[in-house]
């Protein structure tokens, strides 16, 4: 049985301040998922200061790339693992670093955007990841569709689940890992479980300790 670790994820950049509130109301984060860019009205970019914060705490860095609104076209797939990884690259993350697609449930989604982001994302020698709603919206039957047609989708993607929205909690009494998962085969290794958190600005997740291998 895999064992599970606690973290959160943020729009906003992690400072000392920031950092101080989670760990005084929830606990301290083994990992922390943060945007690689800023896009006006979403997220702040990471920065090279706040990667050496996380990393002299002992906190592990998962890039998520958003810089789009659909997902849609083998092309498009592929264009957005381009940027991620360029943004990637600037920020010094190794390669061997899973690189997370911000899908939204209110997304356009389709297989051959998840088959173009996966196979780019493989051949630049970065994992590839999904954040993914598998309820709500057109993911869950674009990736079985994708999974389907790709052994490399169905065997490489690390999905990380939006559902179910339990609520956030303490890192010390966390929910059994339980998140939904798409109607096919899949690595569902992590789970945003909690959200919009009204003690500080994050999004509190459990994930399988195997992908801590594929953070920085």
């Amino acid at each position: 049985m895999p064992n599970y670790v606690w973290g959160v994820d943020s729009a906003s950049n992690v400072t000392a301040e920031l950092l101080d509130c989670v760990t005084t109301n929830f606990g301290r984060p083994v990992f922390w998922g943060r945007y690689l860019t800023r896009v006006e009205g979403a997220s702040e970019g990471l920065s090279p200061q706040e990667i050496n914060f996380l990393r002299d705490k002992g906190i592990k860095i998962m890039p998520i790339y958003n810089v789009f609104t659909s997902a849609t076209g083998y092309q498009k797939g592929k264009e957005a693992a381009y940027n991620a990884v360029h943004h990637a690259n600037n920020l010094g993350f190794p390669k061997g670093t899973a690189i997370f697609a911000n899908v939204e449930r209110f997304f356009e989604v389709d297989h051959h955007w998840i088959k173009g982001w996966v196979d780019a994302l493989y051949t630049s020698g970065y994992k590839t990841g999904i954040y993914h709603d598998p309820v709500t919206g057109g993911f869950n039957q674009a990736y079985c569709q994708a999974a389907r047609e790709s052994n490399r989708v169905k065997v490489q993607t690390i999905l990380w689940s939006a559902e179910p929205e339990t609520g956030a909690t303490k890192a010390t009494n966390a929910p059994a890992f339980n998140p939904q998962k798409p109607d096919c085969e899949g690595n569902v290794w992590l789970w945003q479980y909690g959200r919009d958190v009204k003690e500080c600005p994050i999004d509190t997740n459990l994930a399988d300790e195997r992908v801590l291998q594929m953070m920085w």
